[in-house]
């Protein structure tokens, strides 16, 4: 089978935690490329996610590794061995590859906690406001580039209404709450929205108010998402030129603790309820 030309960001995970393990192990890609009778450019397309591997193989290659970790070794099969393709996979070719990350990363998540300092979540924005956000850029998008954006984010949505939705809590800042991406109609209207989401089992949203004290966080925008073991968590974040994903430990660690610094600076749900209530009445 030839490589893939265009790995998924769960298929480079997957390679990458892969070669995790050789080097913890030790071994050289040789070594491993000797165990599974291969040569040693496939073990490289093995760890970069171009190529994949049985069950058997990695359990195989586990041992040899002496990896402990049942856990972790499972969670890895179930990810190689996961032949489902994603309604996200309908945009390759529409959306850079970056769109469609996300979408695995937050279907696949086991939590997902995000910091919103700059825009309302993905996951909780209207199509208004999310279609203002987009149609700012520059040089501005045509009608051809901007609707997939603006349809994909909606598609999106629909993790925290499925019926085995997972936790979703987000953090947002109150100047998020009051930026008008658009006009007050679509203000209004994101804020009502923010206000129903909160009303899930699984959605908790928690406003940080201008007056707090302690909060240097404006940086600190994210997603957390959980991964089927710890080891497996992502972290992506905003970058200059596109977005960044963290699997690396020490990353997920400081993310984390960041999380759990700007959590501490926010409202409890039911306040951050009524605070978001306060706002839809002064619009």
């Amino acid at each position: 089978m030839p490589p893939r030309s265009q790995p998924t960001a769960r298929q480079r995970r997957l390679g990458a935690e892969l070669r995790k393990m050789r080097e913890a192990a030790g071994m050289t890609g040789r070594e491993t490329a000797e165990l599974l009778g291969v040569n040693a450019i496939q073990v490289s397309q093995i760890e970069s996610g171009r190529a994949g591997l049985s069950e058997e193989r990695i359990r195989r290659i586990a041992v040899h590794y002496q990896c402990a970790d049942v856990e972790l070794i499972d969670a890895l099969v179930a990810m190689a061995t996961d032949r489902a393709r994603g309604w996200w996979e309908e945009y390759r070719g529409v959306l850079p590859s970056a769109f469609l990350d996300l979408a695995e990363l937050e279907h696949y998540a086991t939590f997902m906690r995000v910091v919103g300092t700059a825009h309302i979540p993905g996951l909780l924005q209207t199509e208004d406001y999310s279609r203002a956000v987009f149609a700012y850029r520059v040089p501005e998008l045509p009608e051809s580039e901007l609707e997939p954006r603006v349809t994909h984010r909606m598609r999106r949505k629909a993790e925290l209404s499925r019926p085995d939705a997972v936790p979703y809590e987000a953090v947002v800042h109150e100047s998020v709450l009051r930026t008008r991406v658009a006009d007050r109609r679509v203000a209004r209207e994101q804020l009502v929205e923010l206000l129903v989401q909160s009303e899930r089992s699984n959605v908790t949203v928690r406003v940080i108010p201008f007056d707090v004290d302690g909060f240097a966080g404006a940086w600190a925008m994210m997603l957390y998402a959980g991964g089927q073991v710890a080891a497996l968590d992502t972290v992506q974040r905003d970058a200059p030129y596109g977005t960044a994903l963290l699997d690396a430990s020490a990353e997920l660690l400081a993310m984390r603790t960041l999380f759990r610094k700007v959590e501490s600076a926010s409202l409890e749900p039911a306040k951050s309820r009524d605070y978001i209530h306060r706002l839809v009445k002064e619009l």
